[in-house]
């Protein structure tokens, strides 16, 4: 595992690239409570670091925004419809980057297979709009499980999503499950995609 700097993988932003490995709690919000969605704290220091809304509390389906500490807007992520998702082999889900003045950039799309909530080994594939070609992304496992990975286009693993066994003998539910993020990987990014995946297989950001 390489933890160095000139590693930094920034798709949202290099402020969320840590030069250490970060473990991140996930707790999904019941809909019953502000609407559903995703709360995320950082393991070191129960400090609450990103806040997913979805459908929820949005009131829109196929749309999610994450958010930072402070409530603003970092990432829209909203699924493309109409006929052409309808006849398309693939769904395809695009993040878009707030600016500092509130403009939307793309930054990623997460492509998912369909008939992915029944098939467990379906590898998604995500890319990015950044410049290296490099950074290219592919989720191996299965999220509801809370067994899956976000591999880089190496092969490495770069996030890893899995309940700990103190966790997951007290919540059967998996409302609550953790994230380890490998140093220098963006973890505004690392949060979107699992939100999209939450989304996906139906869980609490979803209406």
């Amino acid at each position: 595992m390489s933890g160095k700097a000139n590693n930094n993988v920034a798709i949202i932003s290099k402020m969320y690239c840590s030069s250490s490995q970060v473990v991140l709690v996930v707790r999904r919000r019941p809909h019953v409570i502000n609407g559903g969605g995703i709360v995320v704290t950082d393991c070191s220091n129960q400090k609450i670091v990103f806040r997913v809304d979805g459908c929820g509390v949005l009131g829109i389906k196929g749309e999610l925004i994450v958010r930072d500490a402070n409530g603003d807007a970092l990432v829209l992520i909203r699924r493309k419809g109409g006929i052409v998702e309808a006849l398309s082999i693939n769904r395809k889900w695009k993040g878009y980057a707030f600016d500092y003045e509130g403009c939307q950039k793309l930054v990623f799309s997460l492509k998912e297979p369909k008939n992915s909530c029944l098939v467990r080994n379906n590898a998604i594939t995500i890319s990015t709009a950044v410049t290296s070609k490099d950074l290219d992304f592919e989720i191996k496992g299965y999220f509801p499980d809370r067994d899956c990975s976000i591999l880089d286009s190496t092969g490495n693993i770069v996030a890893q999503i899995g309940v700990k066994k103190e966790v997951e003998e007290l919540m059967s539910s998996k409302d609550l499950y953790h994230v380890v993020v490998k140093p220098g990987v963006d973890q505004a990014f690392v949060v979107g995609v699992i939100a999209t995946l939450d989304y996906i297989y139906g869980e609490s950001t979803r209406c």
